[in-house]
């Protein structure tokens, strides 16, 4: 019982670390994945690239980035329950994601001990969303530039037309 009245903030902090710095890992070998993987996808576009196919592109990759916060999340919640910090594995995951949006309004709060790792896993959020954010900026920017090319091309062959 003494551990649960003399909390160790140091050792919080150093497993929360621990933890936001795997969940970064996965995240960029995530993203490095998946913006590939676009790339790749994104060579093969051309002007006559069907638009059913960019988009079916655009929502395949936006599902991948949704799956790995989610799989990343599971990393946070899997510890929580696995270690009875939270005693089901459905309350530790959805305490989970509302730190890890930042949300935080959920009525499942960590042991008094724990604590100090609510904040570090909204970080890891923070983190990872504005990561994730970034790639989809860099991706509708590729979109845009392809439909203003696009829309050069059928001005140019409307100009030829009599």
């Amino acid at each position: 019982m003494d551990h649960l009245s003399n909390p160790n903030p140091v050792f919080e902090i150093f497993v929360g670390t621990l933890v936001l710095i795997v969940i970064i890992f996965v995240h960029g070998v995530g993203i490095r994945t998946i913006s590939l993987q676009f790339s790749k996808s994104w060579a093969r576009v051309t002007s006559t690239t069907s638009h059913w196919r960019l988009n079916l592109m655009l929502a395949v990759t936006i599902a991948a980035l949704a799956i790995l916060h989610f799989v990343e999340t599971l990393l946070w919640a899997v510890p929580l329950y696995v270690r009875d910090i939270i005693p089901s594995m459905r309350d530790s995951y959805y305490y989970v994601l509302e730190s890890y949006t930042t949300l935080g309004e959920g009525n499942i709060a960590l042991p008094d001990r724990w604590r100090l790792l609510g904040p570090i896993i909204a970080m890891s959020g923070l983190f990872t969303f504005g990561w994730t954010g970034s790639v989809l900026v860099s991706i509708m920017t590729d979109f845009g530039k392809f439909d203003r090319l696009q829309a050069r091309r059928e001005r140019v062959e409307e100009d030829k037309t009599p």
